[in-house]
């Protein structure tokens, strides 16, 4: 593996320093069902703090990822290119060969103190999983978002992972102190497709139950409608569908995201297709004719359908994950006639 050669240039357009060394490295594998067949590469990060490049559309600029390949082994992963950069392939090895920055909650911390550090919000989840099956063996994300509560350092996360809730109380914590955004990605609710395409993922429905748990304990959810697949999840009943579950999951909002396919995720998605679906093969070549995305107007189509459902629904079209604190309670004021409640926001 091309250890010394990952530099942040290769992940981050900026030259620098290796990453990490190859003498730093362990593998590891366990004898459990829940990770059979997955190699775990254990690693001192030298940096985890991560500026996203220029020319991204990411709407935000820094980055924390304390794993690197996912078990969650979705087909249509955009992440799986990352894997090239340590000569590792971008299907099944992305699926279950997993880097584990088991530095990443102390290494955290000491750059958030950093005087260079000014305190811009960090997104989680963006580029894998944070919540991925890994974690509940490593237990990374408490520390981290221990540390990002300590220093009121804003952050958002973005999962498919049921196992943010055992760090529910970090996060109403963390939440009173600084403005924090939780997303649950969905993108269908249909089981049979589930199955075949986020293998490694928990049910839609639990993530759903995610999204229930958190606004009962005041901290807003939005969700990531995403991927919309084109021709397996895009028609119009499978839409409502969606739509309708995530409403009454209590979501803030819901921001629809049609599938790209980016070098590395496009070849294992097509030969996913081949196998699954062979007649969409040809569908797809022209869909997708023109480069990683779907056409504008088959984005907008898509975008409009579910808008007009979220109408429907009573949830907010746009804005998924937008920070957002639990505000302390108001002092109580003098006495008045009548008894008074205070309200958590």
């Amino acid at each position: 593996m091309r250890w010394e050669n990952l530099t942040e240039s290769a992940e981050h357009g900026r030259a620098d320093a290796a990453l990490f060394g190859a003498d730093a490295v362990v593998s590891r594998t366990f004898d459990t069902p829940e990770f059979a067949g997955i190699t775990f590469h254990e690693i001192r990060a030298r940096s985890i703090i991560n500026r996203v490049p220029g020319a991204s559309r990411m709407p935000f600029e820094w980055t924390v990822n304390p794993y690197r390949g996912c078990s969650h082994a979705c087909v249509y992963c955009f992440a799986r290119k990352t894997h090239s950069y340590l000569d590792l392939d971008t299907g099944l090895g992305f699926d279950s060969q997993i880097v584990v920055k088991v530095n990443a909650p102390e290494l955290l911390r000491h750059q958030l103190g950093s005087r260079r550090w000014t305190g811009d919000h960090i997104a989680m989840g963006t580029n894998v999983d944070c919540y991925q099956r890994a974690e509940g063996r490593y237990r990374l994300m408490p520390g981290i978002i221990a540390a990002l509560r300590d220093h009121a350092n804003p952050f958002s996360i973005l999962t498919k992972g049921t196992l943010i809730l055992r760090d529910l109380d970090l996060l109403r914590q963390a939440a009173a102190v600084t403005d924090i955004g939780i997303s649950v990605s969905v993108g269908f609710t249909d089981p049979d497709l589930w199955r075949t395409v986020e293998p490694g993922t928990p049910a839609p429905e639990r993530r759903l139950d995610v999204v229930r748990t958190l606004g009962e304990h005041g901290i807003g959810c939005g969700v990531l409608m995403a991927p919309v697949i084109p021709f397996l999840s895009d028609r119009p009943a499978q839409l409502r569908a969606t739509v309708r579950a995530i409403a009454a999951a209590g979501a803030t909002s819901v921001t629809p995201l049609v599938l790209h396919l980016r070098p590395g995720a496009r070849e294992w998605f097509m030969a996913w297709l081949n196998r699954e679906h062979p007649y969409l093969v040809r569908r797809y070549e022209r869909l997708y004719a023109d480069g990683s995305y779907a056409p504008k107007w088959y984005q907008r189509r898509i975008t409009r359908q579910v808008h007009e459902l979220a109408q429907e629904y009573g949830i907010g079209p746009a804005g998924a994950g937008m920070p957002r604190r639990i505000r302390e309670p108001e002092p109580e004021a003098e006495p008045v006639s009548g008894p008074t409640q205070l309200t958590l926001i």
